[in-house]
């Protein structure tokens, strides 16, 4: 038994015994410069002795073993040259077993026994049965480990495997597999055994002392895979039940874990696969406290490569049905290892999906099958609050969006939406922006109202408002960011069938109605463009379909009114203008006058009653002249109505430059340059005079506040617009009215600066310089500027 001691001791310890070495060693290499057998042996056998020390801990025990390695490399090569000591090989190997101590005594004997095989008088299986049998003699763990793992490396290279020169008649491949075997079994036993030395208060210093051994123990397996000759047959047959037996009988958490992680990557993939039941049954009986979780992860990792290495082999898996065996395995281990954490059956579950999506694909009931078993198991837990198996469940909710570049196949999953149940909002919304981006970055387009509806209740983390204290405390860029991905998803729904488009455009209608005032000035926009793209998609196939249930322009209008009231409430009076609007030229390009008169009302409305800031007026006023100005669909009535109604709110802002700006642009209501259009030359005279008199007005109170008329750039817009509709043809206005305009700018400014410099504003001298080009231009337009004098 090692007695404990400090560091101090050990490396006082560790310097006696190496000092002893190197002194036996000096007479050993002095005998072996005399030939003399004898002293040799004597020297040798005494520098091993070193070797029997119970004081070092392995590290140290290591060093100490290396040095005497070192020194049995010398002898070797001795004892292979008989003319130096005389002896045949035979008689030497009987000589040595003579030695006083047994741990020398197997040293030298199985150097000898190294190159007894080497010379082949003996069959290799005999020597190697009976070191390996004889080596049972050193039962102190750290001691016997050193010493078998000296008989695996001095025999590797003369074990009788196919291809090799010991390959005959009395020796096998199988005489190989048992020396490996039986010696790795040995090895096993004296590495657990380790954990039992010494006083169990320091049972984790021999925890850690044992892990710097595992490799030893580790070697022997590497061999069994390395061995030439080794087929599927032996390897199923003999090889792996006798190396889980050991794995399972040994009753240790390290040994299990470490030797199991050792099968799996040191055999080959088409052994695993051929053997999955027997090496998933050794799984499930593994003690409770070994993280089987990540052996079994392992083992799939691996044979989804090899699935993927080539399409040949993938028939192999469906023969031996890997998936149904991998899934029976991890559903029996999640329920035997009671206490294993949630998190480790999540990240068994991604495993097994990412091993699915991998060997097959195609099968989106497996895929399912996964998904369904992950909804039971978080269905036991009462909540889940593990941030690291939340993250588990996103890898594997991600997981079919990165596999599938269509998302629509991830929607046809029945679990999917119940394993996002069980998010928290936090994650639920960061899933659903996954599926969000998922879809832009592989421009899917969703097409049916049904996949619509799965998908919608997929991402409603996104589109429903959270509890007042959440919402609260969300950041308004990340808030922002996530209704803009909503946004841009509405857009990627689409379909040519327009009662199909109707439905989807219904059920998201549906469930964005639910998103509250904060959400509603992102999401509805979209969903109006949307609608209006339809009607103009109807509009191009020739109008209104008949049929109750048909997708008609009036149909989808009724929705767009009812959809637009929404947001006077949150309120949004200036966005839901804007969209009532939209709506107004969409019907009027489906010839809907009714409709796109009802439009305005409520637009007129909702700048009467909803919209009281100055500049939200002046926005609101020109947006509405603009769209009235385009619209072709109104009789006279009604045109009179909304152009009358438009030039009194212009006339009723509140600075008089933008009263003086939104009455010229009324004019525009007057004559709209289309042959169809509009052509009232007089109304568009009595609309600038309007704006002359306010500009004017505004001049004198610039002049009585701030004791100057300020600039003129008022007259000079003004000028403008008389200059173009003068230019369409406008007989009613004349060089005349441009004239006396140009000389009021010019008076104005004259006043202004107190003396004769003029044309000091970069607007009117533009606009002087293109009359100026027009008349040097000359033809028709050049002669109608003649009159005017610059």
């Amino acid at each position: 038994m090692r007695t404990l001691a400090g560091v101090e001791d050990e490396d006082k310890w560790l310097a006696e015994g190496i000092a002893g070495i190197q002194h036996n060693a000096f007479f050993m290499h002095r005998a072996l410069d005399a030939n003399n057998l004898r002293e040799v042996l004597k020297y040798s056998a005494l520098m091993l002795s070193e070797l029997r020390t119970s004081k070092l801990s392995p590290q140290k025990y290591y060093d100490l073993y290396m040095r005497a390695f070192d020194q049995l490399r010398q002898l070797e090569i001795f004892f292979k040259d008989e003319s130096r000591h005389g002896l045949p090989v035979v008689d030497l190997y009987e000589l040595v077993q003579h030695a006083g101590n047994i741990l020398p005594r197997m040293y030298l004997l199985c150097t000898v026994g190294s190159v007894y095989i080497k010379s082949k008088q003996a069959p290799s299986k005999d020597v190697l049965k009976d070191l390996v049998e004889m080596c049972r003699g050193v039962q102190h763990p750290i001691r016997g480990l050193f010493l078998r793992s000296y008989l695996a490396q001095v025999s590797r290279d003369k074990l009788p495997e196919i291809g090799s020169d010991y390959e005959g008649d009395a020796n096998t491949v199988m005489d190989a597999v048992e020396f490996v075997l039986q010696n790795f079994t040995e090895m096993n036993k004296l590495w657990v055994r380790i954990q039992h030395q010494g006083p169990g208060t320091v049972r984790e210093k021999q925890e850690k002392e044992r892990n710097e051994l595992r490799d030893l123990v580790g070697k022997n397996l590497h061999v069994l895979g390395q061995i030439e000759g080794v087929d599927l047959e032996m390897y199923k047959e003999t090889v792996l039940p006798r190396v889980l037996e050991q794995v399972v009988n040994c009753k240790d958490k390290l040994a299990q874990y470490y030797l199991m992680e050792c099968i799996i990557q040191v055999f080959p993939d088409e052994y695993h696969l051929q053997t999955l039941e027997t090496l998933l049954a050794a799984c499930t009986q593994l003690m409770p406290t070994v993280d089987t979780k990540i052996v079994l992860t392992q083992l799939m990792d691996r044979l989804s490569n090899y699935a993927a290495s080539s399409p040949d082999v993938l028939h192999e898996f469906l023969q031996v049905e890997a998936f149904a065996k991998l899934s029976n395995a991890i559903g029996k281990v999640i329920d035997t290892q009671l206490e294993m954490p949630i998190v480790g059956a999540m990240t068994l579950f991604v495993s097994l999906l990412t091993f699915t999506l991998r060997v097959h694909p195609d099968r989106l009931d497996y895929v399912d099958q996964v998904l369904g078993a992950c909804v039971v198991k978080l269905s036991s837990v009462p909540k889940l609050e593990d941030a690291r198996a939340m993250k588990q469940v996103v890898a594997l909710l991600s997981a079919p969006l990165e596999k599938y570049s269509d998302i629509v196949t991830a929607l046809t999953l029945s679990n999917y939406p119940r394993v996002m149940d069980h998010l928290d909002d936090g994650t639920n919304k960061v899933m659903a922006m996954l599926i969000i981006q998922s879809i832009m970055k592989t421009d899917s387009c969703i097409s049916t109202a049904d996949k619509v509806e799965v998908l919608f209740e997929l991402i409603k983390g996104l589109i429903k408002d959270l509890d007042e204290t959440n919402a609260e405390e969300l950041d308004e860029e990340d808030f922002q960011e996530e209704q803009n991905s909503v946004a841009r998803l509405i857009h990627m729904l689409d379909n040519e069938e327009p009662e199909e488009m109707l439905k989807i455009i219904c059920v998201v209608r549906r469930h964005l109605m639910t998103g509250g005032p904060r959400r509603l000035p992102f999401t509805v926009p979209p969903l109006v463009f949307s609608a209006v793209r339809l009607v103009r998609q109807l509009e191009s196939q020739g109008g209104d379909i008949a049929g109750e249930d048909s997708a008609t322009p009036r149909k989808i209008f009724q929705i767009l009114n009812q959809t637009i009231e929404v947001l006077t409430s949150v309120p949004c009076p200036e966005l839901a203008l804007r969209l009532y609007l939209q709506c107004a030229e969409a019907a009027s390009d489906c010839d809907l006058e009714p409709v796109a008169y009802e439009f305005f009302t409520q637009a007129f409305m909702l700048y009467e009653e909803e919209i009281a800031d100055s500049k939200a007026q002046v926005t609101a006023i020109h947006l509405i002249v603009g769209t009235l100005q385009r619209i072709n669909v109104f009789g006279v009535e009604n045109r009179d109505t909304l152009t009358h109604k438009a030039t009194g709110y212009s006339a009723r802002l509140l600075k008089k430059p933008d009263q003086c700006r939104a009455v010229y642009a009324c004019s525009h209501l007057f004559w709209v340059d289309d042959p169809d259009g509009i052509k009232d030359g007089e109304r568009v005279l009595l609309c600038l005079r309007r704006a002359l008199r306010i500009a004017n007005a505004a001049q004198q109170m610039a002049s009585a506040t701030r004791g100057s008329s300020g600039p003129v750039t008022l007259f000079v817009e003004i000028l403008n617009k008389y200059i173009y509709f003068f230019e369409k043809g406008n007989p009613h206005i004349t060089p005349s009215d441009i004239q006396s305009l140009i000389e009021l700018i010019n008076n104005e400014m004259q006043s202004d600066n107190g003396n004769t410099t003029i044309h000091s504003d970069p607007f009117f001298t533009s606009t002087l310089r293109y009359i100026k080009f027009i008349k040097q231009k000359g033809g028709l337009m050049g002669e109608k500027y003649d009159p005017i004098k610059l």
